[in-house]
């Protein structure tokens, strides 16, 4: 942790299990998609006053030992928004993750992240695929995730009863 806390603001890098794992920066289809996603999800928990919508790169310790990633976008609900410390960082478990998958590392989020998120309790996960537009959502029960939505260009939150068109 303390080595990953010493890398330079700015570096495309997360802590899992104790090991850094590097990311090369998001291509423009990733960026496109992932405002696009933000803004509609901001504007909805901001005005229906249910919480806040953060994106990458936005550090979330998980832990304070071996584990801190950077999700493309992170929703806290209601009290939960109470883990953002002063500095600016996320110290807790985020109410929901989304990831938009990149080329080269998507068995980092197809698996990788979302063991660690089920983990760490996690209440709802969406993977999104840049190229199509495929969406799939991943509720927690008990200690793993069930698919509990798939379509494309549509991502449809059980947490916040509420469906996003991109």
């Amino acid at each position: 942790m303390e080595v990953y806390k010493s890398l330079p603001e700015g570096t495309l890098a997360e802590l899992i299990d104790e090991v850094i794992v590097m990311s090369p920066s998001r291509n423009s289809q990733h960026q496109d998609l992932s405002i696009e996603l933000s803004s509609s999800l901001h504007f909805f928990v901001k005005n229906s006053g249910k919480g806040k919508v953060y994106s990458a790169p936005m550090d979330v310790y998980l832990d304070e030992k071996s584990n801190a990633v950077q999700p493309d976008i992170i929703v806290l609900l209601g009290d939960n928004s109470n883990i953002v410390e002063s500095q600016g960082h996320i110290h807790g478990v985020p109410d929901m993750h989304i990831e938009i998958l990149s080329p080269g590392n998507q068995n980092h989020d197809l698996v990788t992240k979302k063991e660690l998120y089920a983990r760490f309790g996690v209440k709802e996960y969406w993977i999104v695929n840049p190229e199509d537009k495929l969406a799939i959502g991943y509720t927690l029960e008990g200690q793993a995730y069930s698919e509990f939505f798939r379509a494309l260009g549509t991502l449809q939150s059980k947490l916040l009863d509420h469906t996003f068109t991109f």
